[in-house]
């Protein structure tokens, strides 16, 4: 669910701009999934650029106060959501804590990193949201701490099915900057793709799955 629609385009076009989102329908990326798609999407350039990392931090922690008002802790999600994460707790002076993709191999072994007191209301903040299946094993690693997860934000999410998916399975919400949609409106009206590579967009986001086994 998007937060706001100009501001899911305000978004959508800083993106662009720092060439954070990259687009090429001719030579599709390859995602760690294996999935190939005519989008990239690389947010860990936002806080490169000073003015746009303040006002999407500023952005989210309005998002984030306004739909979960209740939140006492917020949780990113390693490595991409932790600077995120960090810029928003600072803004709303909430306790921070981050999730790693595993188990720790050595010391305390912890998956969640830093103080995080059992009970607490936490919001996972994360960068992008694909297939929503790392996500949800950061909500799940929370939940298991002793944490009551609320929901999520990000700054960007695909709004692939699978995620909602996934997401409705872990009873999570989530509340975007951005999204797909908003990016296809920003590239439309800036004339950035011709008419066929726009087509290609929207046929990889109609079926992901299949676009992606007859372009490889």
């Amino acid at each position: 669910m998007l937060y706001k629609d100009t501001i899911a385009r305000d978004v959508a076009g800083y993106l662009l701009q720092i060439n954070a989102i990259k687009l090429n329908a001719k030579k599709p990326f390859t995602w760690a999934s294996g999935l190939r798609a005519p989008i990239y999407c690389d947010n860990r350039r936002i806080w490169s650029f000073p003015d746009i990392r303040q006002d999407i931090a500023q952005k989210m922690a309005a998002m984030l106060q306004k739909h979960y008002p209740d939140v006492q802790l917020i949780a990113g999600v390693a490595t991409g959501a932790i600077a995120p994460g960090v810029l928003v707790a600072d803004r709303l002076r909430l306790p921070f804590v981050y999730v790693r993709s595993g188990t720790k191999s050595h010391g305390l072994g912890a998956r969640v990193e830093g103080h995080a007191e059992k009970g607490l209301n936490a919001v996972v903040v994360e960068d992008l949201v694909s297939t929503g299946k790392s996500s949800m094993a950061a909500v799940y690693a929370l939940r298991e701490a002793g944490l009551q997860v609320q929901g999520m934000t990000s700054i960007f999410t695909y709004g692939l099915k699978s995620a909602e998916e996934n997401l409705a399975l872990g009873q999570c919400s989530l509340y975007s900057l951005s999204n797909y949609e908003a990016l296809l409106e920003k590239v439309k009206d800036e004339k950035l793709f011709q008419e066929e590579e726009l087509k290609a967009l929207h046929a990889w986001r109609k079926d992901p799955l299949k676009w992606s086994e007859t372009h490889r």
